[in-house]
């Protein structure tokens, strides 16, 4: 008795992944970015916290910092941790929601993609406008 099954054909598989070539969906930069902001908020705590002792043990460890924070690359790091905060935050929320089964088909699922950084964007903005003026 023969088998009538066919197999599949053998798609050779690419021996170098070329990362620039490929096209990412808008909810999976968002997960991207939620992992990347994550760690460079967990990597950043210790510094934080090292400067909030800085700034609360003398008046010149704070006169130290409120010159320190003048510089344009601490401003700029700075507001990067914030907008880092705001899309872990706005992240976070998406995938309490898909955790709960809100949202998980795709038109849903684009939007609320795009709705981290439509909301995470404007709120960094928003709140970092003092660091720059």
């Amino acid at each position: 008795m023969s088998s009538t099954l066919t197999k599949a054909p053998i798609r050779p598989r690419p021996k170098h992944l070329d990362l620039t070539k490929i096209r990412l969906p808008l909810p999976g930069w968002v997960s991207i970015m939620h992992r990347v902001s994550g760690a460079a908020l967990f990597v950043s705590l210790p510094g934080l916290l090292w400067l909030l002792d800085k700034s609360l043990s003398t008046e010149i460890g704070y006169d130290w910092l409120r010159g320190f924070f003048t510089l344009w690359w601490v401003k700029l790091a700075m507001f990067g941790l914030l907008w880092g905060y705001l899309h872990h935050f706005c992240a976070g929320i998406r995938y309490l929601f898909l955790d709960m089964h809100i949202g998980v088909d795709l038109p849903a699922a684009r939007m609320s993609a795009a709705a981290v950084y439509f909301i995470s964007i404007p709120l960094a903005l928003l709140a970092g406008w003092r660091l720059f003026v």
